[in-house]
């Protein structure tokens, strides 16, 4: 079993392209046996899986399910946790905002989550308390959390996934925790935000009130629950666009008694000191599939753009030697990409933390872009950069 310490290691399967169960199957026949021979080729590889809502529904079917099984004991895989967060396609079109959509605010993301939930139930090994854990949209896209009695809706279907996640433990005795990733430029989009959200909506008496209403659990229980399924997905890159303190971060959430069910270990863009040759750099990162948000810090003020060529074009009217931190994910174990530097070390940091007093049981690498990375920084397979990722990573949990 690939672990690290007292947690799983393990990939994000969103790096291959597919939406569909046939798509899905294709690359866990192909791609994952690849990097489970070149990273753990004798133990059992747990799978960070991506499922998109097509997919899900294929998966409803019994042949179909039978047949991941199957598939996943022939190349000695088990599923641990899932990616929940893009409801469909991820690869090869304009994903951008709508990687968002459906958001928190609507019944069709509460459907999505609870199917990959009890699918999830299902495949989880039978392991004394293991936890699963599904990773999921901050909410909603900032732009949109205005609209009225958006975050009603929010919290009212997260604590529906929640009473959910409650009925499935009493049936199943199988515990999953629903990993809300906060995000630059969504409604959860540092850590301090998030926190905040979490006591004054999922943690709140009235929170307790609702699930026990619809769980039938008493006020204990249903405090209890809460904290068990409703938690954060900390994800490293994020994180580290938005100027987080790591320690500061991670003490923050213990602080409030909310759950990291998984850490996704990941590495933005940094640019200590703009100028005109790293700006010309940055526009081969504008690669029109994602979301390219940047922060950025002089002295004490942060400005923030939605996506990366609004701020190359703010640089280029008004110049500026600001630090630039880019929401791009680009392989942890680079600590440059061609002129500009990486926040690699912002990673390492998050991970001696993690060495000293556990963050999360589930650790997910996570750099899905590889396939827009200009090519100098993708020189090699990916399953051989997948396979360099994870032994990166496992080589600073064991220092």
């Amino acid at each position: 079993m690939t672990t690290a310490g007292s947690a799983r290691l393990t990939y994000c399967t969103n790096i291959h392209k597919g939406i569909t169960w046939p798509e899905v199957r294709a690359y866990l026949d192909r791609d994952v046996p690849r990097v489970k021979a070149a990273f753990a080729p004798d133990a059992v590889f747990g799978v960070g899986l991506r499922l998109a809502a097509d997919a899900t529904e294929d998966l409803q079917a019994a042949a179909a399910f039978e047949d991941l099984q199957d598939l996943l004991r022939r190349h000695d895989l088990y599923v641990f946790t899932i990616n929940g967060f893009p409801y469909g396609p991820f690869h090869g079109v304009r994903v951008k905002e709508e990687v968002y959509q459906p958001d928190w605010g609507r019944p069709e993301r509460l459907v999505y989550t609870n199917q990959l939930a009890d699918l999830l139930a299902r495949l989880l090994p039978d392991e004394p308390n293991l936890v699963g854990s599904i990773s999921t949209v901050p909410g909603t896209f900032r732009p949109l959390a205005s609209r009225p009695r958006t975050v009603e809706f929010i919290v009212r279907h997260l604590l529906a996934h929640a009473a959910h996640l409650v009925r499935l433990r009493q049936r199943t005795g199988r515990t999953i925790a629903l990993a809300l990733e906060p995000e630059p430029m969504c409604m959860l989009e540092t850590i301090e935000e998030t926190a905040t959200f979490f006591e004054t909506h999922l943690f709140s008496a009235e929170a307790a009130r609702t699930l026990m209403s619809l769980t039938g659990l008493g006020k204990v229980a249903a405090e209890e629950a809460l904290r068990r399924h409703l938690g954060v997905c900390y994800d490293v890159c994020h994180a580290a666009v938005e100027f987080e303190d790591a320690a500061g971060s991670v003490a923050r959430l213990r602080a409030a008694g909310i759950a990291v069910p998984k850490l996704q270990l990941s590495a933005a863009l940094r640019v200590p000191e703009m100028g005109p040759e790293l700006a010309e750099w940055l526009w081969r990162f504008d690669d029109g599939v994602y979301l390219h948000q940047v922060v950025q810090r002089t002295g004490d003020r942060y400005v923030r753009f939605l996506d990366l060529p609004e701020a190359l074009a703010a640089y280029a009217r008004d110049g500026g030697a600001a630090e630039w931190r880019v929401h791009c994910h680009v392989p942890v174990f680079l600590a440059e990409a061609g002129i500009a530097a990486t926040t690699q070390p912002f990673l390492a940091e998050i991970l001696a933390l993690h060495n000293a007093e556990p963050i999360s049981p589930h650790l997910e690498v996570e750099t899905y872009t590889w396939n827009v990375l200009p090519a100098a920084l993708r020189d090699e397979d990916v399953t051989v950069a997948i396979a360099r990722e994870l032994a990166w990573c496992r080589d600073r949990l064991a220092a």
